[in-house]
């Protein structure tokens, strides 16, 4: 994790390091002490003093105009997300509270999804907890479970990485939304647990949170191979759910007409099959699954589930790393 005291510096000095000179019309050549550009060579194309750049990358000065972080931003290359979280960055910090309790899936959203016996939906929080999910997005991965931090397990699972074609860009991704949803607010105890553990679990989850890449949540084109459909190409909607701490309704959806789709209905045709042979208490398939029978728990990061769980209904078995 990056000092919580210095945002703005933590920030500045990350991205510097990733700018070549080249890219910018300078001279590469010369010893280079550090990646990317030196300070004196920001400033110079931001077109402040270097003295000026050295007091915000130390955080000696925490309150730059906006034309300053504006110029910065150009000289950095920053795209307009980019630049918005510096300007957030070098504004006052908002102090989140911590909820007291699991947030609320409302149980519109829950009869919702649970209506949906063709379409993949779950619910998650800024941190990637897994609140509620529909039998067919257990269906589409066991990851797809509540109580499962899907950061975690992009990083962490063996399995997931082989379901994901395009697993390195979906990682790249993940951490860079997440940097976005929490905004400046790194301090944050559910943050610092997720990242103090991917950190030291994971180099490349360690080499991406130090990139300090933003991203906005928004939809993304997943690249699937499953093992009992095969391949997947899957359109997933981020939808914020008003009311909410933060909520997230992610939708999957394959193109009309495609393989994909005929590979989806053939998921939800074996999903249902399964959910009548096996499930004895009544509930049909396509019911909604959550932490609670009212509640989505974000519950505890680390916690192992006990007994029988979707991922048991793959038989390609995980490697534990």
């Amino acid at each position: 994790m990056e000092s919580s005291g210095n945002r703005l510096g933590d920030y500045l000095r990350a991205r510097r390091e990733l700018v070549k000179p080249e890219d910018v019309g300078l001279p590469s050549g010369g010893r280079r002490r550090v990646p990317g550009l030196r300070r004196e060579e920001l400033a110079m194309l931001a077109g402040i003093s270097s003295d000026y750049y050295l007091r915000l990358e130390q955080g000696r000065d925490l309150h730059p105009s906006a034309q300053v972080l504006n110029a910065i931003g150009r000289a950095l290359r920053l795209d307009a997300d980019a630049t918005a979280y510096l300007h957030q960055l070098a504004g006052p910090v908002s102090r989140r509270r911590t909820p007291s309790r699991p947030a609320r899936v409302p149980a519109t959203i829950l009869q919702l999804i649970a209506s949906w016996t063709t379409t993949p939906a779950y619910v998650q929080n800024a941190f990637t907890d897994i609140l509620a999910v529909n039998r067919l997005a257990q269906a589409l991965s066991p990851n797809y479970s509540p109580g499962v931090n899907l950061l975690r397990a992009a990083f962490l699972d063996p399995s997931d990485r082989r379901l994901r074609r395009d697993w390195e860009q979906a990682t790249e991704e993940g951490v860079a939304t997440l940097r976005g949803l929490v905004g400046p607010d790194v301090d944050n105890p559910r943050l610092i647990e997720l990242v103090g553990e991917l950190s030291v679990r994971s180099e490349w989850f360690r080499q991406l949170w130090a990139r300090h890449d933003v991203q906005p949540k928004r939809g993304r084109l997943s690249l699937l191979d499953h093992p009992q459909v095969g391949p997947l190409e899957l359109y997933g909607e981020k939808l914020s759910i008003a009311g909410s701490d933060n909520l997230m309704l992610v939708v999957f959806q394959a193109e009309p007409g495609s393989r994909s789709a005929e590979s989806l209905a053939l998921l939800a045709s074996l999903a249902a099959t399964e959910d009548a042979s096996e499930d004895a208490s009544g509930d049909i398939a396509g019911a909604v699954v959550t932490g609670d029978s009212t509640e989505g728990s974000t519950g505890d990061m680390n916690e192992e589930v006990d007994g029988p769980t979707p991922r048991d209904r793959w038989q390609d078995p995980v490697d534990e790393r």
